[in-house]
């Protein structure tokens, strides 16, 4: 038997999953990590933590699954995307803690290039919307912010990375300074059509193009981890950010497949092939994946506020003990009674893209409990996917005719049924919802030989539970009113 390892490190935990060739999980191991939120929109991680965590979960893993590192054929990374990094080349240490997707404290700095007129530019070359989102800005701050960070960048003395980067640095003891295509199209310093980092974009943002790292294509032998990291040396064989991991795992390999990722934030990706989608609804087209060179594009939209809703019930409210008991609180009544929840904590992603719009609760009466703001929440991680999917049928793509999900919150069987009802259309949930750290194994396989091909891959895929929608047109376009409503309540709430 041929084994795999899925290290999965994820915006609120670090993962480590062990695949058999018969792409089956073997054994886990998953352990949460600090967030640190230093100002009202900053999120931040300590990247020591990370690489530790997920090391630990890698070992954790190995020794559940009673194997020995080097009867894994091949390692495949998997990672949150756009978390930004700057370390010192010589020790490996940070400068500063590690930048998160979700912070906002470069907005300022993106609205004064949108008032440049650079905003068509950086799409047209990324793919990207302008936005804070996205590691070029976030990068810069830390060049500028840090004492003497740009000056030690310059001396190629500094590496940058998105935590796979970061992962495969620290695997290989700092012999690798690698990225794989899909994550650096996130970092807005990619040409996506071009295939390589924009000098012009480097220039814009004073990034010095030394501290950026190789790009390697998604699935293929990239690095050697050292011996005594897991105890064998193993091959690297695979990283891509993890919503097209996901969408790889849940064999989206056609152009028109989607899948809706619910983590902490939600994450629809539709595969358009070997062709570069524009999107004229402030979506976003970047690359899926690279195998053997030839390179498959996705349209994507970004929830920013998916299962983290339910976290905040749990650790900011204290409405619920654990995410588990928001499914049976939010059941306890048959609908929200006129409640609605905006989910914009970190402001507001696609199609609206509004660094300044804020968490807004609407529509309560004395009548309301916790009950009914449970329900609201759940509600607003459907409605936002709503939103979703009719930007990308206004972008050409064809209806949709059933909606694969995955992800921690896919597991809510209330919130897929909402999600059921809201679309108007099946919501599919496979048999394997960890769908992102099946991607990586998969991505890991096929390069080392454990897969024979895609279409081996499309057979393991199988259906755990299909929900058909049950509300009428009515029922739906009342909530999606209502939901609009609100939204426009919740932006631009905060001074720019």
């Amino acid at each position: 038997m041929k084994y795999i390892l899925a290290l999965d490190q994820g915006t609120t935990s670090s993962r480590a999953i062990v695949f058999d060739e018969e792409a089956k999980v073997v054994a886990s191991a998953q352990q949460e990590f600090d967030q640190i939120f230093p100002h009202a929109g900053w999120v931040e991680h300590n990247p020591m933590q990370i690489w530790q965590t997920q090391l630990d979960c890698a070992r954790e893993a190995l020794a559940k699954a009673g194997l020995a590192a080097g009867q894994i054929s091949g390692i495949g990374i998997t990672n949150q995307r756009e978390t930004t990094v700057l370390w010192d080349r010589k020790t490996g240490v940070p400068v500063y803690n590690a930048i998160v997707w979700q912070d906002r404290r470069t907005a300022a700095l993106c609205d004064k290039l949108r008032e440049k007129g650079k905003a068509a530019m950086i799409r047209r070359k990324t793919g990207l919307e302008l936005d804070s989102y996205f590691s070029a800005t976030k990068l810069n701050w830390l060049l500028n912010n840090v004492e003497g960070a740009a000056e030690r960048a310059r001396k190629g003395e500094l590496a940058f990375g998105t935590i796979d980067t970061w992962l495969i640095w620290n695997l290989t003891g700092g012999q690798a300074h690698l990225t794989d295509v899909s994550n650096a199209s996130r970092t807005m310093l990619y040409n996506i059509a071009d295939q390589k980092w924009d000098d012009v974009l480097l220039d814009l943002l004073g990034i010095p193009l030394s501290v950026l790292p190789t790009v390697v294509d998604s699935s293929g032998v990239m690095a050697q981890t050292l011996p005594d990291v897991l105890g064998a040396s193993i091959p690297i064989a695979a990283a891509a950010g993890d919503q097209q991991a996901a969408t790889f795992g849940q064999t989206c390999f056609k152009a028109g497949e989607a899948k809706n990722t619910y983590g902490t934030g939600c994450f629809m990706l539709l595969n358009t092939g070997s062709e570069l989608v524009e999107s004229h609804n402030r979506l976003l087209t970047t690359v899926g994946w690279r195998i053997n060179g030839k390179l498959s594009y996705m349209l994507e939209g970004s929830v920013f506020m998916g299962g983290a809703v339910v976290q905040w019930l749990r650790d900011g409210l204290g409405i619920v003990q654990k995410a588990s008991d928001i499914e049976a609180l939010a059941a306890s009544v048959p609908n929200t009674d006129g409640v609605c929840l905006v989910p914009a904590f970190a402001g507001l992603g696609a199609p609206h893209w509004d660094p300044y719009a804020r968490g807004t609760l609407v529509g309560m009466t004395r009548g309301t409990t916790k009950a009914h703001i449970a329900r609201a929440a759940l509600e607003a991680i459907a409605l936002q996917t709503v939103d979703l999917v009719q930007a990308m049928q206004r972008d050409g793509a064809k209806p949709l005719t059933e909606l694969r999900v995955d992800g921690g919150a896919s597991n809510n069987n209330l919130l897929m049924q909402i999600q059921a009802n809201l679309l108007g259309v099946p919501v599919v949930r496979p048999k394997v919802t960890e769908t992102t750290a099946l991607g990586a194994a998969y991505l890991a396989g096929l390069a080392v030989g454990v897969f024979s091909s895609e279409s081996s891959l499309v057979k393991n895929w199988s259906v755990d539970a299909r929900f058909e929608p049950q509300a009428s047109m009515d029922e739906r376009s009342e909530l999606l009113g209502r939901w609009h409503r609100a939204v426009e309540r919740a932006k631009g709430w905060i001074d720019a």
